[in-house]
């Protein structure tokens, strides 16, 4: 038994900590779980188990209506509620593929669920709200739980977007090239790495928040499944250089964006604009305005030019973006795979990172990456209950 957080430090430092790392991303389809171990001298990751589970349908019904179809009116209860459910859901779900791996989680990064996330020019100034409940978490679990990411960064004067590039250099290390690591997420980001450069990174604009939404309301499906109706389309150029025109494509980094943007709304404005055209034309206008998004940041931003493109996220999928992305961009986009990191594994392992950096008390904010100052710790620490008896216990049930 370990009863005192400088000894989870010591179990990180030496590489014998079980970290999960867990997520429901901007598209809110399920609840991704990593488990790692870190190597005690880089701090890189070494994965051994990988899930995404979903959410049960009840959950999965009010979480969607909340993102699809947001109401002003609705109460402070069902967000308090959601709260707490989204925090029992993370716990069991971590606690599910642990139990199947055989092992105790000693540490949980959590990031939650993504309500709301500004675009960064909101008269208010910017904010970011997740949900999932983190002494829930740690109650569920047994471990120590860092969650509430973001809210340091933005504090910092940062955009609290994206957080993912603070982790990448553990990801990964010693390249010696420059890539461009693209998420397709609901939003797509990009980190820009280089080597001797502190990783530059922004947000693109919408994909799976666009894409996604067109074809629940064209297809009644949750997804183009591999993108395979947008392959049978045809892109409409004004369809595509009306939505370009939005003023986020224009912003330099940094900057972040979120479904108060593309969410929604956005989806009914392209579904407006392209009332007479075939949902197969709409959805390849869309795959389109993704594509030609990235490839524009890349020409404005990346410096230097990048060698390689690398692709994660639920995004990599969809084959008629794969294909968009390679036309405009004219690099052949690749999965992070390729540098040893599955690519529906990698945000649920920034989380990993980031908690562990948090326990550590080491700083990662960075302008380049978010705009915020440097010198930042990011997360909230919450312990789990101390076992009857106990003198600070955090993991009751073992016995080393």
């Amino acid at each position: 038994m370990y009863d005192s957080l400088d000894r989870l430090r010591a179990r990180l430092e030496s590489g014998e900590a079980v970290v999960a790392g867990c997520l429901s991303g901007t598209s809110a389809d399920g609840i991704d779980v990593v488990l790692v171990r870190f190597d005690p001298g880089s701090g890189a990751p070494a994965p051994f188990a990988f899930r995404t589970l979903p959410f049960e349908p009840s959950l999965r019904r009010r979480l969607r209506s909340l993102l699809d179809t947001p109401d002003p009116d609705v109460s402070l209860e069902a967000f308090a509620l959601l709260h707490r459910d989204l925090g029992e859901a993370f716990g069991h779900a971590v606690g599910e593929v642990c139990g199947d791996a055989g092992v105790a989680a000693d540490l949980v990064g959590s990031h939650g669920q993504t309500l709301w996330h500004h675009d960064g020019r909101c008269g208010a100034g910017p904010a970011s709200l997740q949900l999932g409940d983190g002494a829930r978490i740690a109650v569920g679990t047994g471990a120590v739980v860092v969650n509430d990411f973001r809210a340091m960064d933005l504090a910092l004067g940062g955009e609290g977007a994206p957080v993912s590039a603070l982790a990448d250099p553990f990801l990964f290390p010693n390249l010696g090239e420059p890539v461009a690591l693209l998420n397709l997420g609901g939003m797509a980001n990009l980190t820009l790495l280089a080597p001797g450069r502190a990783p530059l990174a922004f947000d693109t604009g919408p994909a799976g928040s666009l894409l996604d939404g067109l074809a629940r309301r064209l297809l009644e499906r949750d997804v183009d499944e591999g993108g395979a109706i947008a392959s049978g389309g045809r892109a409409s150029e004004p369809i595509v250089a009306e939505f370009l025109a939005h003023p986020f494509f224009r912003r330099e980094p940094p900057k972040s964006t979120g479904r108060d943007t593309f969410g929604v709304d956005f989806v009914d404005r392209v579904v407006a604009a392209g009332g007479a055209l075939a949902p197969a034309d709409l959805l390849a206008s869309a795959v389109e305005l993704v594509a030609r998004s990235v490839a524009d940041a890349l020409e404005r931003f990346a410096r230097p030019r990048p060698a390689r493109l690398l692709l994660c996220g639920g995004g990599i999928h969809n084959r008629a973006l794969r294909s968009a992305l390679a036309a405009r961009t004219g690099l052949a986009p690749e999965s992070t795979g390729a540098l040893g990191v599955d690519p529906d594994a990698r945000e649920a392992l920034v989380f990993a990172v980031l908690a562990r950096l948090a326990v550590l008390a080491r700083p990662c904010t960075s302008p380049a990456a978010t705009g915020a100052r440097g010198g930042g710790v990011l997360g909230a620490i919450h312990l789990p209950p101390v076992p009857a008896g106990g003198r600070g216990a955090i993991r009751p049930d073992r016995a080393d």
